[in-house]
């Protein structure tokens, strides 16, 4: 079944996000690319993590992928949206159980930390697994509702 994604970096992930986006056009996948393209940029990450999570949440693109030098500030951004749960990978075990336990929407790499190689086996194991649901859900949900109370707080301050 072909998804959608969308997919964005910095500008110190722009070479592994080409190596992904490759990957997902071996996937049979489309994808929106909400740059950057030039790694001399001085860009801040938070502002395609924005571009990614509001895709998702207007229902644009299924799953994103974003990338920074260490997947660390790019991750927390996209984990401030209620509704995102962004997951940062470095081998496939962890792109597993961010589908299958976590029900992860977005995947995270950091270019300085990972392989393009294991990256790209990395989006590959996280497209083809399917959530579980069952015992992970009561854990899923918590984290929603913890994420939408403090946002709530957040507003009304």
């Amino acid at each position: 079944m072909t998804k959608h994604y969308a997919v964005a970096c910095d500008h110190a992930g722009v070479h592994l996000k080409q190596t992904l986006i490759a990957e997902l056009e071996a996937l049979g996948h489309t994808y929106t690319d909400f740059g950057t393209n030039d790694p001399k940029l001085d860009d801040v990450g938070s502002d395609y993590a924005d571009q990614v999570c509001t895709a998702i949440l207007n229902g644009e693109a299924e799953r994103g992928i974003l990338v920074c030098g260490t997947g660390v500030g790019i991750s927390i951004r996209a984990n401030r949206y209620p509704g995102i749960r962004a997951a940062m990978v470095f081998a496939e075990f962890g792109a597993e159980a961010a589908m299958s336990h976590n029900n992860a929407n977005i995947i995270c790499f950091g270019e300085r930390q990972v392989t393009a190689k294991i990256a790209a086996r990395c989006l590959k194991v996280y497209d083809q697994t399917e959530y579980e649901g069952g015992r992970h859900d009561k854990r899923n949900d918590a984290m929603d509702r913890l994420l939408i109370s403090t946002t709530q707080k957040e507003q009304a301050a």
